[in-house]
């Protein structure tokens, strides 16, 4: 299976068209009776996208940029980076180093929330089956305006809700590829799931309980939470509601799922930023090696033991890390009580439902006060955790899939899900799930990499160098 960034580097090198990836991607998802992952699709618009791609490259000669940008008499390769104050037209054809078109050509998903103009955005709730979006989401805008072809959306769990699984009525349950009696995780388990099953190069999901990390892990592939606030919300939001920027807190987030550390970080590029004017840079990685990074390491905690599966591939990453040079740093950061913060975590999940009119709730505003007061403090004694530690790995959770409908898993409560996944929730510190490795019954195994308050390709790196 190929990455977005290798079929992307396909189409531009006229190894393939984007004709030929978008109608065989089209093929493979009407083919499939057993995943159920993509739930809606626009063939006619996809191919025609797909046309107009090839017809940009074919004028360009492929990669080419508008004289003055990027590389040497607008050539752009593929190391070239153009800056966020260089202007790129909408058909210049970018290189994957640039902020131009680097997915130009690629067919990519967007989880069922998003809002794509003349498709239904339902939250897998009867209620909204027939709404159909006027306006793109804001970051579906971006995905194309790299050149992405949204071709279709991915099924959620109903109004998102839960964590660990993803089923609904209008659309039915998605099922794990690596064993279809297994959850792929929730709520952008179709995400997951798509990616796993070879049924999108791309994803974009949405994280407030883990619900990219859990199921990036549970389905082996890639999710990032990002740092929150970086990627703008506008267009995910409930079907018929306002979209009203706001500064209250907001632990929920979006990001992308990919098949690669490399294509998060393409996604990131691509649509990071405030909504206007839309210029942004990420910050550089800290390092470029991985013998250079600093490591806090903590692999189990007795309010979420990990399964022995799960322990073991956690124990053969942080062999092969150890021996590439990188120091590593065991045990949590220096004040943080990791229960304590798991359980405030619940505590700003009430606070986030009952700010945005979910839920009623009994909170007063010295509640509200306090509640901000110690998320800020937990940031800032993570962000101090930072200054001598770039990134700290840990379990994304503390199983692997499990089977569909299950109340308790590997003897732990439901809930034991959230523990690992609480803590960069609970700040707002860019994480996210890699694979590292499949038990012996081939289930997928993930590690989470958690960042430094927005260096998020610090994080990103050190899973591309991790993954060799």
């Amino acid at each position: 299976m190929y990455t977005a960034g290798e079929i992307a580097e396909r189409i531009r090198t006229g190894q393939v068209t984007s004709r030929e990836v978008t109608e065989e991607l089209l093929a493979r998802i009407a083919a499939d009776t057993k995943v159920n992952a993509v739930v809606e699709v626009r063939r006619e618009h996809a191919l025609a996208e797909a046309d107009r791609a090839d017809a940009l490259l074919a004028e360009h000669g492929g990669l080419v940029g508008r004289a003055g940008v990027g590389g040497q008499d607008g050539v752009v390769g593929p190391d070239d980076v153009v800056g966020p104050d260089d202007v790129v037209g909408p058909d210049d054809v970018v290189g994957p180093g640039g902020l131009g078109r680097p997915l130009l050509g690629v067919p990519v998903t967007v989880k069922d929330c998003f809002n794509v103009a003349g498709m239904r955005t339902t939250w897998g709730n009867p209620a909204f089956a027939e709404y159909i979006a006027d306006h793109d989401a804001l970051v579906v805008e971006r995905l194309q305006r790299a050149g992405a072809i949204v071709v279709g959306k991915t099924n959620v769990h109903a109004m998102l809700a839960d964590f660990g699984q993803t089923a609904n009525e209008i659309y039915g349950r998605t099922n794990n590829p690596a064993d279809l009696d297994r959850t792929p995780g929730g709520s952008s388990g179709g995400a997951a799931a798509a990616l796993a099953a070879d049924l999108t190069y791309l994803e974009y999901g949405s994280d407030l309980v883990g619900s990219i990390r859990l199921p990036a892990a549970y389905c082996g592939v890639y999710g990032l939470k990002p740092t929150n606030g970086l990627v703008p919300l506008r267009g995910f939001e409930i079907p018929g509601t306002p979209y009203l920027p706001t500064e209250l807190p907001v632990l929920s987030t979006i990001g992308p799922l990919a098949r690669s550390a490399a294509d998060l970080r393409t996604a990131l590029r691509a649509t990071a930023g405030p909504e206007a004017p839309y210029s942004y840079k990420l910050r550089p990685p800290r390092h470029d090696r991985l013998q250079d990074y600093r490591v806090g390491i903590v692999t189990d905690h007795p309010s979420a033991p990990v399964s022995s599966e799960v322990g073991d591939a956690l124990s053969d990453t942080i062999d092969r890390l150890a021996r590439s040079g990188a120091k590593i740093v065991n045990n949590w950061p220096d004040g943080v009580d990791a229960n304590e913060q798991a359980e405030e975590f619940g505590r700003q999940v009430e606070l986030f439902f009952a700010l945005h009119g979910d839920s009623d709730s009994d909170l007063t505003t010295a509640d509200v006060r306090d509640l901000d007061r110690r998320r800020m403090q937990a940031r800032a004694g993570w962000q101090q955790y930072f200054e001598d530690v770039d990134v700290f790995l840990c379990p994304t959770s503390f199983t692997v899939a499990f089977p569909h409908g299950s109340t308790t898993i590997d003897g732990q409560p439901y809930e034991t899900q959230v523990f690992w996944i609480a803590h960069a929730s609970l700040t707002g510190h860019p994480a996210l799930s890699m694979p590292i490795g499949h038990t012996p019954a081939g289930l997928p195994v993930g590690a989470q990499v958690i960042g430094p308050w927005h260096e998020d390709d610090t994080a990103i790196t050190f899973a591309e160098l991790l993954a060799g």
